[in-house]
């Protein structure tokens, strides 16, 4: 049996990994600077995150979500805490598309209707609604198109109220930072508009921060530099370092019934394990902090490379949008620089490292992307 060919691969095999780095079979050292789609986020091959999971799985791999698990209860009191939404209720998943299809799913439980609104650009996954609301048809199937959905530009509030005045928006879904479409921020401003605007129209106001959150902008969550709070909030990625998981943070509005939503593997014992030490880590470690303070280094230096048409992120997210196409540099930093990167479009260079990057490895990527743009 062969794989299905759906994947653009580099011809590397990656065996190991700790922090920042990682070795391919030939023994071959890489600056990680991309973790893997930003799923990397307290470094790879951390001790203490290995020790959790290797302790819970002699004890129980795997039951049922028909008994009570307090792994679960443990990750929510310590993400509440951590998060600032300790009022809220978490639902336990294992991808970030299925953290989205519940969100989208909840909201229309909860209101009646039926249309979403979403954003050009965007990405939330790939499956049925996580797709329809993803700004891509190229990967949209016929079979997911009977969801409405409207796409809109950032930063025009005047057009949001315009569909919301027709009365069938359920709810409207916004990255914290949009990844894939190319590490764009919507502002401030309008983040608190749509909050103000979900608000009078009722609305459910979902912020995907399956990318951006997790302490990754130099906020837990991104769009906590707004001061908002959302009523549906998904996280994924970062949330297990790569152990399979994702969540669906609840605002106390919603009202759970008993078999409106459900899942065989969400919070499993090995997934929830992973989860809280990983929480663990980034509070000990301050990763937040150093997210904000490494990300803002790397900024202000990829700045002044020549051919940089603008830097856009925050903490450690950050694009590099190029006056020239990437697909050479990136390939290039990956076979001669040793260093990994992702893209969003022709022009931009995406960096994703794990929240553990410190100032030195920051000086050390600037130096090896220097060597090949200059």
């Amino acid at each position: 049996m062969n794989l299905f060919d759906v994947y653009p691969l580099f011809d590397i095999e990656i065996v190991r990994g700790q922090g920042c780095c990682v070795w391919d079979a030939a023994g071959n050292e890489y600056l990680d600077l991309y973790g893997g789609h930003a799923v990397i986020s307290v470094g790879h091959a951390h001790p203490r995150y290995v020790a959790a999971i290797t302790d819970q799985l002699r004890k129980l791999g795997f039951y049922s979500n028909s008994v009570f698990n307090s792994l679960q209860q443990q990750l929510a009191d310590r993400l509440g805490r951590v998060s600032g939404y300790d009022d809220y209720a978490l639902f336990l998943i294992n991808t970030g598309a299925e953290a989205n299809e519940n969100a989208i799913k909840l909201a229309s439980f909860h209101n009646g209707k039926r249309r979403v609104v979403s954003f050009r650009c965007s990405f939330h996954g790939r499956t049925t609604a996580a797709v329809r609301v993803t700004d891509n048809p190229a990967i949209i199937a016929p079979v997911n198109e009977g969801m409405p959905v409207t796409f809109l530009s950032f930063d025009d509030p005047a057009l949001v109220e315009d569909e919301f005045r027709k009365g069938d928006v359920s709810s409207l879904i916004i990255e914290g930072i949009q990844g894939v479409g190319g590490i764009r921020l919507p502002s401030d401003d309008f983040l608190r508009s749509l909050r103000e605007l979900c608000t009078r129209y009722d609305v459910c106001l979902i912020v995907d921060e399956i990318q951006s959150g997790y302490g990754r902008s130099g906020r837990f969550f991104a769009h906590q530099w707004a001061g908002l709070r959302p009523d549906i909030i998904t996280v994924a990625k970062g949330i297990a370092n790569g152990f399979p998981m994702g969540a669906v943070l609840i605002s106390p509005m919603f009202k759970p019934v008993h078999g409106m939503l459900g899942t065989t593997f969400g919070g499993n014992h090995l997934a929830c394990a992973a989860a809280i030490a990983v929480l663990d880590i980034i509070a000990e470690e301050r990763l937040v902090e150093n997210a904000g303070r490494v990300g803002g280094y790397l900024m202000q230096e990829l700045a002044t490379l020549p051919g940089v048409k603008e830097v856009r992120g925050r903490g450690l997210m950050i694009g590099i949008e190029m006056e020239e196409p990437v697909k050479d540099i990136r390939r290039r930093l990956l076979f001669e620089q040793r260093v990994f990167t992702g893209v969003a479009g022709a022009h931009t260079i995406r960096l994703l490292p794990p929240l553990c990057l410190s100032e030195a490895e920051a000086e050390e990527t600037i130096r090896r992307l220097r060597n090949v743009i200059a």
